[in-house]
């Protein structure tokens, strides 16, 4: 599964950059997490509960940061393991890019694999569970920094949207 997205944040890049680093912040943007400990300066271990279709699991999984150039990009890899429920695994690039106005645009690349009961579920509700996630991280992320925020944009909306409603 791939995924890209964009979102214009009202913030400077060095603030940006200082709450994808943040364990606070990030505990509070990602959707179902219950915990979120930094185990290093670039890792992260996470407990997150999840609901993808029928299946709801408690995924115990690991956050490394690599390939970092700050204050402008870095990737994040992870996997969690769900027991019975399976397995997620995957990266995210992150770029953030300073406007004239002193905003930051943050764009983002992320490719992931799932395996077990949740590769059974049909990839279509896999996407469309990880597209509400992401969505739901990055809102979370950009209202935190920027409560006046434009709606976001992303390549799944557009596809969404030129699709139509599905049944």
């Amino acid at each position: 599964m791939d995924m890209t997205g964009e979102y214009r944040i009202g913030a400077p890049r060095t603030e940006v950059w200082a709450a994808l680093n943040d364990p606070a912040v990030l505990k509070a943007c990602i959707p179902g997490c219950e915990e979120l400990d930094k185990t290093s300066d670039t890792s992260f271990e996470a407990k997150v509960v999840q609901k993808i279709g029928p299946v709801k699991a408690r995924f115990a999984g690991t956050v490394e940061l690599a390939n970092i150039n700050a204050p402008e990009s870095y990737t994040i890899q992870g996997e969690g393991n769900g027991g019975v429920a399976g397995f997620a695994k995957g990266a995210a690039d992150v770029h953030l890019a300073e406007n004239e106005d002193g905003s930051t645009t943050l764009s983002y690349e992320v490719h992931a694999t799932v395996g077990g009961k949740l590769a059974r579920l049909g990839s279509r509700l896999i996407d469309s569970t990880a597209t509400k996630l992401a969505t739901r991280f990055f809102e979370a992320f950009q209202a935190h920094l920027d409560p006046e925020a434009e709606a976001p944009r992303s390549d799944e909306d557009e596809t969404d949207a030129a699709a139509g409603p599905s049944a």
